[in-house]
């Protein structure tokens, strides 16, 4: 049997703010944005075309998910952006006035910092360090 985590669901205040923040300052890529009703849209988004796992991106429907924004781990990392190159795009997000939360840290696993989405969740930026064998 073969599975995979196809959407994860990310409570947002806005659409469009939330688009903006993550295709102009991540460079995420917008898969969908189709209009469901007046006033609800399914929209994907993903750091990249070949990325096995996308953000739906919601809008906040009632108090209780209002709440949610930007606390839907409890204060801790909740999303781990893996990428090839760390230095790049540590360099990138900063420049876009990305608000990292530490300095870069190396462990053992790799080079990571964590930093804040427009709403306050908390992401990984992570270089993961080869596998030895």
């Amino acid at each position: 049997m073969r599975r995979r985590i196809g959407l994860l669901t990310l409570v947002v205040k806005d659409y469009d703010e939330a688009i903006a923040f993550y295709v102009e300052k991540l460079g995420f890529e917008l898969r969908e944005d189709s209009a469901l009703s007046a006033d609800k849209r399914w929209v994907v988004i993903s750091p990249a075309n070949d990325a096995q796992t996308a953000i739906l991106l919601a809008r906040a429907a009632g108090l209780r998910q209002e709440r949610a924004i930007g606390e839907q781990s409890g204060g801790r990392v909740f999303l781990f952006l893996e990428t090839d190159d760390f230095w790049r795009d540590f360099a990138t997000f900063s420049e876009k006035g990305v608000h990292f939360l530490e300095s870069p840290r190396v462990e053992p696993y790799g080079v990571v910092a964590v930093f804040e989405d427009l709403y306050g969740n908390r992401w990984d930026l992570i270089e993961r360090k080869a596998a030895t064998g």
